[in-house]
């Protein structure tokens, strides 16, 4: 028997993709919609088509970096949502987890991918890497849309929903117990004094 869980947990929800006419919005809105709600969750959203983002060669102190930043901090968890350019992550994505640095540690991340025949899982595969490296902790189950123009309509509503919002509770569920989990180790010993700077 399932136990009530009421700890609420911060997350912070990320798009992964800026291009104008974005198939982003849908799955991200779907995505927000399954996290929303009277659920143990607190929310932020991070869109990169909304922040104005300094060229990439920009680092350090700008605006909307350290607005960045602070949203990340404040999170006890991520949820990326991205999509699959050629086999791999978007570039603005990249841009976005490299402006950060030790706000992600010790931190869990679930992913919502999409795109053709593969779902997004390709992407996937890539950013796991790339978040271990950060020292966060990337959890074992997603959400995967293949074919996905074929999965939403025209305003946004996903068809045959029941099995990714199966998938989306499960990922949510796991999301929850690590970030949980890895707050409280958090609180008792700071993580960044093991993490390689």
């Amino acid at each position: 028997m399932h136990q009530k869980v009421d700890t609420r947990i911060r997350l912070a929800l990320i798009y992964g993709s800026s291009r104008e006419g974005r198939f982003c919005d849908k799955v991200a809105g779907w995505a927000i919609s399954q996290i929303a709600g009277d659920g143990p969750f607190d929310l932020a959203v991070v869109d990169p088509g909304e922040i104005d983002l300094p060229p990439r060669h920009v680092s350090g102190k700008h605006p909307a970096l350290e607005e960045l930043r602070s949203i990340i901090g404040w999170a006890d968890g991520f949820v990326v949502v991205t999509p699959e350019y050629n086999r791999g992550y978007p570039a603005i994505l990249k841009f976005l987890i490299d402006a950060v640095g030790p706000e992600w540690r010790g931190k869990p991340v679930g992913f919502v991918s999409y795109g053709g025949i593969s779902g997004g899982l390709r992407a996937v595969e890539q950013l796991r890497l790339v978040f271990g490296e950060l020292h966060a902790a990337p959890i074992r189950d997603g959400v995967a849309f293949a074919d996905v123009w074929s999965r939403f309509d025209a305003e946004g509503a996903l068809r045959d929903a029941d099995r990714a919002e199966q998938a989306m509770a499960t990922m949510l569920a796991q999301l929850h117990w690590w970030a949980s989990a890895l707050r409280k180790a958090r609180e008792s010993v700071p993580y960044g004094q093991f993490a390689a700077a």
